[in-house]
């Protein structure tokens, strides 16, 4: 398996393509803002670029989240990771594991699959934190199905986006 270190890097860039236009005015934006009880006045004077920078690393956290979701081979290596004889090249295990990886390596690595864990990690993660918090905030079903989806597409494409080219 080859590693492409800037693909969770390019991936996290993911949720803020989305977020521009699923919160845009003309799509869900004015929408979410009702629902949000947010109103122009409370949007000015934001801290943009910390708002975005700290948005730019959580996605980085949730796509090497969603990178042992979606790679299942990754689960192999863990399994392996501390096994005596795995960091030697010339090892017994290192030769299993080099077999199994030539023979099975690719195996669900597609984008169609990626994006299906995403959408799976989306309602089994992102629609319960989201929900228990929007109960709690007092928010109503809109505000939690936009949220929801917004999370649900961006978890689908960053998890099929890494599961084809990691």
């Amino acid at each position: 398996m080859k590693f492409h270190f800037y693909i969770p890097f390019l991936t996290a860039l993911i949720p803020l393509i989305i977020g521009f236009i699923w919160y845009n005015p003309k799509v869900f934006g004015k929408a979410w803002m009702k629902a949000a009880d947010i109103t122009e006045d409370k949007m000015k004077g934001a801290n943009m670029l910390l708002i975005f920078g700290l948005t730019y690393l959580f996605s980085l956290f949730v796509s090497f989240g969603l990178m042992s979701l979606v790679i299942h081979q990754l689960s192999v290596f863990s399994i392996l990771a501390n096994e005596p004889g795995m960091q030697d090249p010339n090892s017994e295990l290192m030769a299993y594991f080099n077999t199994f990886m030539a023979k099975y390596g690719n195996n669900f690595r597609t984008f169609k699959h990626g994006a299906f864990h995403g959408v799976i990690a989306s309602v089994l993660l992102a629609l319960p934190v989201l929900g228990i918090n929007a109960m709690f905030e007092r928010r109503g079903f809109k505000y939690i199905a936009i949220n929801v989806g917004f999370w649900m597409v961006s978890f689908a494409l960053i998890g099929g986006t890494i599961c084809a080219f990691l």
